[in-house]
């Protein structure tokens, strides 16, 4: 059962993913600009990398407040995933600007994500509910995992975006089933 109340704690904490996304994709994309002059790219990368936890963190526990104390709202199952994606599409995105990330894979987690959007849009509109699978919150944590690592630098950063490539292929194959299986021809 949904709450009717917008303003609560996971809806604030999304929120402020949504806030958080572009500040990390500025300190990945602008290293080079004035702002930053003096200051090392690896520590303009070690900071988006704090910012990216810090704003991770926040979806974890949007989601636990949200079923654990029932402030799961319309507003929050919008924003959520909204937030996520932005988030994950500015280090995506801010990676591979820098030359740290794959183009191609890449463009296959933007592919997928842009398509199973429309998919859930079309879903709504058919009045089928195709919310987040568990392979759908793997997706989203390889990714994150991935992320994570391609902004710090560490070895196996390359391979963990490809097993989040291969996931997030998986998860959208996933529901795209689910969709077809459901919706009414």
């Amino acid at each position: 059962m949904q709450n009717n109340k917008i303003v609560n704690i996971p809806n604030i904490l999304a929120f402020i993913r949504l806030l958080l996304a572009p500040v990390m994709f500025l300190l990945l994309v602008n290293q080079d600009s004035y702002i930053f002059e003096g200051i090392h790219k690896s520590w303009l990368n070690y900071f988006a990398g704090f910012i990216f936890v810090l704003a991770s963190a926040t979806d974890f526990f949007d989601g636990y407040i949200a079923r654990t104390f029932n402030q799961i709202t319309l507003m929050g199952s919008i924003l959520d995933p909204l937030a996520d994606k932005m988030l994950t599409l500015a280090g995506f995105l801010g990676l591979m600007m820098q030359g740290s990330a794959s183009p191609w894979a890449i463009f296959l987690i933007i592919t997928r994500e842009l398509f199973i959007t429309g998919l859930r849009v079309s879903a709504v509109a058919e009045g089928i509910d195709i919310s987040a699978s568990w392979m759908g919150k793997v997706k989203t944590v390889a990714q994150m995992v991935a992320i994570g690592f391609l902004l710090m630098g560490w070895y196996g950063g390359d391979a963990l975006l490809w097993i989040a490539v291969a996931l997030t292929l998986y998860s959208g194959y996933e529901y795209v089933r689910e969709f077809f299986k459901n919706v009414k021809m």
